[in-house]
């Protein structure tokens, strides 16, 4: 292997970054060309079986084979889209915010609603979720929530997320039962690993400690816990409230403002998303990349793929991969 002879060479380990570099990228090699092998090897034996089972006339053992091959058949799609996910920061756990935005107390429950169907859709896919701070509504619902989803690509996932979006519904808040159209961002940043440098001047920073109080802050309020960090250039604001220890609370705040920083940075360089990051004024009409229609129809509509499903509640039940797929194929598709 060329690798294999790269580091057995001589004056190999004198670079240590770069050394670190290839190593890294070798590791990303075998996993992809493990998991190859393994589907190739799964494929095989099944169709083996499946030439024998048919050659016997074994229908139990024909139907057992279908499902396999069923198996296999999604291990391959999900194969080939990890493939597609070779971005800088693809295979990063994920932080998300979601920040309810115009529509007053049913855009507060319309966020609520999306963390349920994040919720649930890390929970399906076997990721690990972190909640960072919750802001609950004023009547129902939440202003803002900040939490992390951790395990292989979840970022590479999950910023095909970022953007506005869009419920239209009868509004349960409405004693007249009028249809209400309800707005809320959602914004993706990786979770920085402790390779990537982020200057943060202390002198940039202000940090307020104060009592956690509302959903999740019953039991830590009893002294000033929760932190809020300002960073003064950026106007960025991170706040962590969940964890009983100020310390804690400081750490995570700290993680999130790092991811949002370099991302910031990042985006400087990639002016697409610049105005959806820039303003909240814009969670509202014409910014939003899917609509969720429960009135006078059930439909959810992509706008960026022109994609629809009419089965709503299987959506917010977690079922948003088809969107996240076919955003990726997109993505990586030649216009």
């Amino acid at each position: 292997m060329e690798i294999e002879a790269l580091t057995a060479a001589s004056g190999f380990w004198d670079h240590p970054e770069k050394t670190k570099e290839i190593l890294k990228e070798r590791a990303i090699i075998e996993t992809k060309v493990t998991a190859w092998k393994k589907l190739h090897k799964e494929l095989d034996e099944a169709g083996q079986l499946l030439d024998l089972a048919v050659e016997e006339n074994d229908e139990s053992t024909i139907q057992e084979v279908s499902g396999e091959l069923d198996r296999i058949s999604r291990d391959i799609n999900r194969f080939s889209l990890d493939l597609m996910l070779d971005g800088e920061h693809d295979r990063s756990n994920a932080i998300v915010s979601i920040n309810a935005g115009a529509g007053g107390t049913d855009s507060q429950d319309w966020a609520e609603m999306l963390f349920r169907m994040y919720t649930r859709w890390v929970d399906r896919k076997g990721y690990r979720l972190e909640l960072i701070d919750l802001q609950p509504g004023d009547e129902a619902g939440i202003k803002s929530v900040t939490f992390t989803a951790a395990g292989d690509f979840v970022y590479g996932y999950m910023k095909m997320e970022t953007g506005v979006h869009r419920l239209v519904r009868i509004s349960p808040f409405n004693a007249g039962g009028k249809r209400h159209t309800s707005f809320a961002s959602v914004f993706v940043y990786p979770e920085l690993n402790q390779e990537i440098v982020v200057n943060i001047e202390e002198k940039d920073l202000r940090i307020d400690v104060f009592r956690a109080s509302g959903s999740g802050g019953q039991h830590v309020n009893k002294t000033s816990s929760a932190v809020r960090i300002t960073h003064m250039p950026s106007g960025i604001v991170v706040q962590c409230q969940q964890e009983k220890s100020q310390h804690r609370n400081k750490d995570l705040a700290m993680k999130v403002l790092r991811a949002r920083l370099h991302q910031m940075e990042q985006q400087k360089q990639d002016k697409k998303m610049q105005a959806l990051h820039d303003s909240k004024d814009e969670i509202a009409w014409g910014s939003q990349i899917r609509s969720y229609v429960l009135h006078p129809y059930q439909l959810v509509k992509d706008h960026r793929l022109n994609l629809e499903i009419g089965n709503v509640n299987q959506v917010l039940d977690g079922g948003i991969d088809p969107f996240i797929e076919g955003a990726l194929l997109a993505l990586k598709t030649p216009t």
